[in-house]
């Protein structure tokens, strides 16, 4: 046994000392030409070594160079720099002088995807027919990536449309591999910072390059990405997801489908296909399980710490993107000009400002800056709510339009989502034509102008009874009208409706007309939207309420009580001109007396002096 130890040992010694020595003979930059040569056959590339070859045996047999860089042909700039190369090759076929790579290593790595990178196409190099159904010959193929494993380290891609502005990612840890057929696996890590912006990706799949360049597929199997920064929640947003892509060279497509990603705690699923066109055009179907709005987009009041309490998962103090110093103004919702879309997008569950909405569903169109959304509704608290509208941007001062539609909407809940303190409550329809020139509810207070009607149903107003303050006014004036007693700090109206008109923050109700088993109301006013404050006059007939009857009671049942409210919105002030009317009432019953004693004695002369007196008032 210890002598076929030795005999083991010693051959393994012998075999180290061989391969050692094969090392050692072999000189790296005997392949540097070949290199060259081989990159240059492949594709048109040139690549350029900086400083020698040299060997690397443990734990791998490598080799090892210096400065990289490869270009394309007719490009001004190198497409991939880099500090140092490291290739992992096969030793056997060193035996016969040849070089099998069999992994590069690319580390401190600059990629750039740019204009100024691109391969620039001889003129004279012909060009073949767009109907040629021929399979492609090497050289015609353009780049092809034939090594079975590629790793980038510690590097950085610079990727720039014409005309673009550059996107930069850094950090990239990138792990390629794939077989003969040019089917692999890739991982994939990398960070892209812009405008205060931090975007962390990472994922890893699958990728078919069989036909390239005529088509290309990916099957992310697992996504990870994370993005914080200015104009954004605290918190960031974050998820997971998987999705399968497709590149189609000749259609210039690129399409995504089994699309599943995460938000936040929001939830999407569809397709989505994008052409690269002079215009790229989207088409765009998505659907959420779960959206919740509040949670993705940090609202302008947040930003800068008006309007309110912040939302769960929102700060108030949230960071500002910076404002660029220009000598002109770029023009609102601009990026809509550069681009064509449909979109269709429904989410079972959706929340915005608070406001709880389902069965939601959205159809959009973009045509180079006119963006008409023939559909956009949802339920919300047992109502439902429709938002039709256009928005145009070609122009550099945008409109936008919207045909608002309600039905049986809980007005609570809107004035809280948006911070009016209006302690109103009950349901509301309304059917109307706003415009503006920005969606926003800051806009909206200040520089909107629409039209709608409005209906509400068993509305409440808290904190102001207009019943008892008319017959709190009649029992401290003495009259004989006594009221019931009642603890209810509210008016309550079971119909109301109302003509609304708004110009830039300033809301007007017109014709106004309310009723109850207790009331009847008819009247008009305005709104600051912007100052909070109201201005309304109300003529109103009590029913309901009065112990017994006398004649007052009947007459101010049929006869209205002017009503003033008015002041802000958290602090109303009222008047109410009871004195008028009973002063009025008295006047009637006491004319009616005079006529009625006249009557009596007409054929006296007093009584036809009351009589003439009283014609003539």
């Amino acid at each position: 046994m210890r002598r076929l130890l030795t005999t083991l040992m010693i051959l393994l010694v012998v075999l180290l000392a061989g391969f050692s020595a094969l090392v050692l003979l072999v000189n790296p930059n005997d392949f540097r030409a070949w290199m060259v040569q081989q990159v240059a056959a492949r594709g048109g590339y040139q690549l350029r070594l900086d400083g020698p070859l040299r060997w690397h045996v443990w734990p791998q047999l490598s080799i090892l160079s210096g400065r990289i860089a490869l270009t394309a042909p007719g490009a001004s700039e190198p497409l991939v720099r880099a500090d140092n190369m490291r290739l992992d090759v096969a030793l056997w076929p060193l035996l016969s002088h040849q070089l099998s790579v069999n992994q590069v290593m690319l580390k401190g790595a600059v990629i750039q995807l740019t204009p100024q990178t691109e391969a620039v196409r001889d003129r004279n190099a012909p060009v073949a027919p767009k109907d040629n159904t021929l399979p492609d010959v090497a050289e015609d193929r353009g780049w092809s990536f034939d090594i079975a494993s590629l790793r980038v380290a510690d590097s950085v891609l610079v990727f720039q449309h014409k005309g673009d502005e550059q996107v930069t990612v850094r950090d990239i840890s990138l792990q390629l591999e794939q077989d003969r057929e040019h089917r692999g696996t890739i991982e994939f890590s990398g960070r892209v910072n812009r405008d205060q912006r931090d975007l962390s990706l990472s994922f890893n799949g699958k990728v078919d390059a069989s036909d390239y360049p005529h088509t290309l597929g990916a099957a992310i199997q697992w996504l990870n990405w994370r993005l914080t920064g200015a104009d954004l929640p605290k918190q960031g947003i974050q998820g997971q997801g998987s999705l399968q892509a497709r590149w189609q060279e000749t259609q210039k497509t690129l399409t995504f489908n089994q699309l599943n990603l995460t938000a936040n705690d929001s939830t999407l699923d569809g397709t989505a296909r994008v052409t690269f066109d002079e215009r790229p055009g989207w088409l765009i179907d998505l659907h959420f399980g779960q959206l919740n709005l509040d949670n993705l987009i940090l609202r302008s009041e947040m930003v800068n710490g008006v309007g309110g309490p912040a939302q769960q998962g929102q700060s108030a103090t949230a960071l500002a993107r910076p404002v660029i110093a220009s000598g002109v103004k770029p023009s609102s919702y601009q990026g809509l000009r550069g681009f064509d879309a449909d979109i269709t997008l429904k989410a079972d569950q959706a929340r915005w400002r608070g406001m709880g909405f389902s069965d939601v569903s959205a159809k959009m169109t973009n045509r180079a800056g006119l963006l008409e959304i023939p559909r956009l509704e949802g339920k919300i608290d047992g109502g439902a709510i429709s938002l039709p509208g256009t928005l145009d941007a070609r122009a550099d001062s945008p409109r936008v339009v919207f045909h608002p539609r309600l039905a049986d909407v809980e007005v609570g809940t809107i004035l809280k989502a948006f911070h009016y303190p209006v302690p109103l409550t009950g349901r509301l329809s309304l059917a109307g034509d706003f415009s503006g020139a920005d969606i926003d509810a800051r806009a909206f207070r200040h520089g909107w102008q629409g039209r709608a009607h409005v209906e509400m149903r068993d509305t409440r107003l808290q904190g102001l009874n207009f019943q008892q303050l008319i017959q709190q006014a009649v029992e401290r004036s003495g009259g004989d009208a006594r009221a019931e007693q009642s603890q209810d700090n509210a008016t309550r109206l079971k119909h109301f409706t109302s003509d609304l008109t708004l110009d830039n923050g300033t809301l007007t109700l017109a014709e106004m007309s309310g009723e109850s088993l207790m009331l009847a109301l008819s009247g008009s006013g305005t709104l600051d939207l912007a100052a909070q404050t109201c201005d309304a006059r109300f003529d109103i007939r009590v029913l309901e309420g009065w112990q017994g009857e006398s004649k007052l009671i009947a007459y101010l049942k049929a006869n209205p009580v002017p009503l003033r409210v008015y002041g802000d919105w958290q602090d109303m002030q009222y008047s109410l001109q009871v004195d008028q009317l009973l002063r009025k009432y008295m006047q009637g019953e006491a004319k009616r007396r005079l006529n009625d004693w006249a009557d009596r004695n007409k054929e006296s002369r007093n009584g036809r002096d009351v009589k003439k007196l009283l014609d003539k008032l």
